[in-house]
């Protein structure tokens, strides 16, 4: 049995509901985080100011079939939709509207989509690519990863349906990137459960967002990101 419920949320790994097997509301081997995220630590980059790189040069640098190893298949993309939407329980996730609640893109102008399923399974992993300013990409998805660990648990109410919504600080993996955020997400509605994981890296003006099945996003994160910041 299958429960459709918006496997997304506030970074836009998909805008519509997406159907997903039911799965245990917890995730081996992942620990919470206290602390808030921070820079890396690594020397300033030489292309820190450079000009953001165009929508078209991001699609160049998502992972392929070809990256992700056999077994994988790219879903098509859906048409976005813009359901009524309202979130109760978290006053902070509710100011920031109901698109970045449910998975309505953030607002950089320049980015790129993927998305993929595994083994003829339900599991799936997404990635996302943006270009800015260091700034901009900092501050956007910072405060949006802020207001959704800031309320462990609310509800979303998207097109009539209503989804519990757990949320979980995780620990960013270390020496990637300046800045990283992650986050478990734990997604209940007709008595069944499924969880997502979403990790975003910021390297100068590139942010990369991987969303989906934890074991998926643990395995191609960092082939992601070497792929989205090749200069080559």
């Amino acid at each position: 049995m299958r429960v459709r419920v918006a496997t997304t949320t506030a970074l836009g790994i998909s805008a519509a509901l997406l159907a997903v097997p039911a799965c245990t509301s917890g995730a081996p081997g992942t620990k919470p985080d206290t602390t808030t995220s921070s820079p890396a630590g690594k020397p300033a980059r030489s292309d820190r100011n450079a000009a953001p790189l165009s929508s078209a040069i991001l699609k160049t640098r998502l992972l392929d079939e070809s990256d992700l190893g056999s077994g994988y298949a790219r879903k098509p993309e859906r048409p976005s939709q813009h359901d009524d939407v309202t979130v109760i329980g978290c006053p902070a996730l509710n100011e920031l509207g109901g698109e970045a609640a449910t998975g309505g893109t953030l607002t950089f102008p320049r980015k790129a989509k993927v998305t993929f399923t595994y083994a003829d399974s339900a599991s799936e992993i997404s990635e996302e690519l943006y270009s800015d300013s260091a700034d901009k990409l900092s501050h956007g998805i910072g405060r949006i990863f802020d207001a959704m660990t800031g309320c462990p648990s609310y509800q979303v109410v998207a097109g009539g349906t209503p989804i519990d919504m757990a949320s979980q600080k995780l620990t960013a993996p270390h020496g990637l990137g300046d800045e990283r955020w992650s986050q478990l997400l734990t997604f209940s509605a007709g008595g069944r459960s499924t969880v997502v994981k979403q990790t975003a890296i910021r390297d100068g003006g590139l942010l990369l967002i991987v969303s989906g099945s934890p074991g998926l996003v643990d395995r191609h994160l960092d082939k992601a990101l070497t792929k989205a910041t090749a200069t080559s």
